[in-house]
């Protein structure tokens, strides 16, 4: 397969005036030390692709979107959109990679007339030190929200968190794959074993197995993993490790950077995605197909509004199911409303949606503050992560309370209900709930004379598969596995990762969605990239007709052509209908017509996420470029050189349909190999 850096695509207009922030001038434009290609061009190239705001009211996908921005700016509230504007021309050296300022003798950067730092790192070091910590940081974000959920799993076996365990099937699978006695063992304690040995893979000093890898890894992928000696220990010690050895005067050379970069990606994987995933169905079960009205238009007047925003679901359950509740529902009644209504901004909903109902999707992080400028809603309940400051300047605007519910994330402004950083707490739980649903009355109650705007754009979406259901839906993976071999579905993507004001909100995967699908290629989704496929009828069974003639066909008017499978951490269910599909098959997965697809990817858990599915040897594709074009023995080590060794690559085009073709032509070519076409 030839791996391509593609150049922008011409038609998006240049918007790149001035110099950075006093950092770039005429003579400082090198040429990259060890490579042909002048960084400072292809960046600055690079750069001229990046979507304004007007870019962005002109070729979003969805109209809702469009709407909402001109309601901003009518009413003078400033947008996400406006800042990244604001911020041009963005800083040629931090696009690149090459600026350093890990100690206090700089901050250094990489040119010409200073090709190494103050302490001697040339570009491939400083890139790869840059991309590490990256790294490390994703493996904490996915890590922090196992911990939680670990933990709650552990206090509820423990008496101190009151839940039910909903997803005892699971608990008894996972356990016999980890070869813990499920005889004669209750759910509880059997749970307790589960997170003990999840717990254990999180926090492991000594070295040891890592027994989710060991119980749950495709065993082709574990000696691959063995023979390049990337097996991590812990996902804390990983982490310990990178900021370890990217310090002052630590690790010199890049390569054995980019081996601890690839350590982080399996504990990522196994730990922040596999262990998480196993605890949220562990405790609130792994949920069922169901139906749900998605985008803006789904907001209703009249109501107790209240958004939940985050990623951790133990308080959330809580919080739902008291605000369901008869007393609540009476209470929100005798303020004056018709009831309470919950909807959903990131993965918090998407996790809850296919569980609870009822939960309506909105939007992903970057929409969160044109759902706020509806002025339609009462409370937002925000946690962690992907959640921005610039909430609360909207908020503010509309009245709207929030409150935050976890001692990691605060915000300047809004109140707080969470537990305490020992979770002292826990037991406390009902009665935080039960704390936050009244503010959301009281809100209600406080602030009936703003303005409410909602564009009336709502379509309903087919929610919840997951490895269970699919197999169930098909007698097992054989079907799906046959349906590959003939070509009725020419492959299978997972289209996932957040969004990223550098390319034009959400179009990016819409155009990349359009051209797999019209070549018969099935796809999978979840976390924030699906948002623009659920509220954009993607996620229907009517989104059918997006497809191609064989794809129709298989999905029979039942099915929609993209699969949801949830939040983030459900990564985890797709790359299980992987595993399956392509054992049915016969083959590796590294093997089969796989790809992995994040276009917009903006944050550290978005390289992670990527990483993780090249380490299982699947080929990953994005429109957006990782800061690594300074360093040309990194950059070739991401898109060329990791082919060898894990049998997968980053590929990156800026142009989303040209990056999909190259999709369909990968997939096209594995099929060959195998025989199949």
């Amino acid at each position: 397969m030839s791996i391509r850096n593609h150049t922008p695509h011409e038609q998006t207009p240049d918007h790149v005036h001035g110099h950075e922030h006093g950092h770039e001038h005429d003579h400082d434009h090198p040429h990259v030390h060890g490579g042909t290609a002048d960084y400072m061009a292809a960046v600055t190239a690079y750069r001229k692709t990046f979507a304004s705001k007007q870019d962005v009211l002109d070729h979003t996908p969805d109209p809702a979107v469009r709407e909402m921005m001109l309601r901003m700016e009518q009413i003078g509230v400033s947008t996400i959109f406006d800042r990244f504007d604001a911020q041009k021309p963005q800083c040629t050296f931090g696009l690149a990679g090459v600026c350093c300022k890990n100690c206090n003798m700089g901050p250094c950067k990489i040119t010409a007339k200073s090709p190494k730092g103050v302490c001697g790192a040339d570009a491939n070091l400083i890139v790869s030190r840059n991309l590490l910590r990256s790294a490390a940081a994703g493996v904490a974000q996915h890590g922090a929200h196992a911990r939680e959920i670990l933990l709650s799993l552990k206090f509820i076996v423990e008496g101190r968190l009151h839940l039910p365990l909903l997803g005892e099937k699971r608990i008894r699978a996972v356990c016999k794959a980890f070869g813990i006695e499920t005889r004669g063992q209750s759910t509880k304690r059997l749970a307790g074993k589960l997170a003990d040995v999840l717990l254990a893979d999180l926090s492991r000093p000594t070295p040891d197995d890592y027994e989710t890898i060991k119980a749950l890894a495709p065993k082709e992928r574990q000696e691959v993993w063995k023979k390049l000696d990337i097996l991590p220990i812990s996902a804390y010690h990983e982490v310990f490790e990178a900021y370890h050895r990217t310090g002052v005067g630590t690790d010199g050379d890049w390569r054995n950077i980019m081996q601890q970069f690839l350590r982080c990606g399996l504990a990522f994987c196994f730990t922040g995605v596999v262990a998480s995933n196993i605890g949220t169905d562990a405790m609130f079960g792994i949920g069922h197909r169901a139906t749900s009205k998605v985008n803006i238009g789904a907001l209703k007047k009249g109501y107790v509004n209240i958004a939940v925003h985050g990623h951790l679901p133990t308080l959330v359950s809580e919080i739902v199911r008291i605000g369901r509740s008869e007393e609540f529902q009476n209470k929100a009644r005798a303020a004056g409303a018709k009831g309470i209504q919950f909807y959903g901004i990131c993965c918090s909903c998407l996790a809850a949606m296919y569980r609870y109902e009822g939960v309506i999707p909105l939007s992903n992080a970057v929409g969160a503050e044109l759902v706020l400028g509806t002025g339609a809603l009462d409370l937002w309940v925000a946690d962690v992560q992907d959640v921005y400051p610039s909430i609360m300047d909207v908020a503010r605007c509309f009245k709207t309370t929030v409150v935050t519910t976890s001692d990691s994330a605060r915000l300047p402004g809004a109140e707080h209900y969470a537990y305490d950083h020992h979770h002292a707490n826990i037991e406390d739980t009902e009665n935080l709930a039960r704390q936050i649903v009244t503010r959301g009355i009281e809100s209600f109650a406080a602030r009936r004379e703003v303005p409410v705007f909602i564009p009336a754009y709502e379509v309903t979406a087919d929610v919840g598969f997951n490895a269970e259901n699919i197999a169930d839906e098909f007698g097992g993976f054989g079907t799906l596995a046959e349906a590959l071999k003939r070509g009725s579905i020419r492959g299978i993507v997972n289209m996932v990762g957040c969004s990223n004001p550098r390319v034009v909100y959400e179009r990016a995967i819409v155009d990349v969605a359009d051209e797999l699908l019209k070549n018969d290629i099935l796809i999978f989704t979840n976390g924030c990239a699906s948002f623009p496929l659920l509220k954009l009828g993607y996620c229907s069974r009517e989104g059918a007709k997006k497809a191609g003639t064989r794809l129709q066909e298989f999905l029979g008017g039942k099915l929609p052509p993209v699969w949801h499978m949830g939040e983030c951490i459900d990564n985890a269910r797709a790359s299980a209908v992987f595993g399956g599909v392509a054992q049915a098959a016969g083959h590796a997965i590294k093997d089969m017509p796989y790809a992995f697809t994040s276009p917009e990817w903006s944050n550290e858990k978005g390289l992670d996420a990527s990483l993780a599915f090249r380490l299982f040897g699947i080929d990953s594709y994005h429109c957006v470029e990782p800061p690594v074009q300074g360093a040309p023995q990194v950059e070739r080590f991401l898109k060329q050189d990791t082919k060898e060794t894990l049998g997968a690559v980053m590929v990156v085009n800026t142009d989303p349909k040209a990056l999909a073709r190259q999709m369909v032509e990968d997939i096209n070519a594995a099929r060959k190999r195998l025989g199949w076409d």
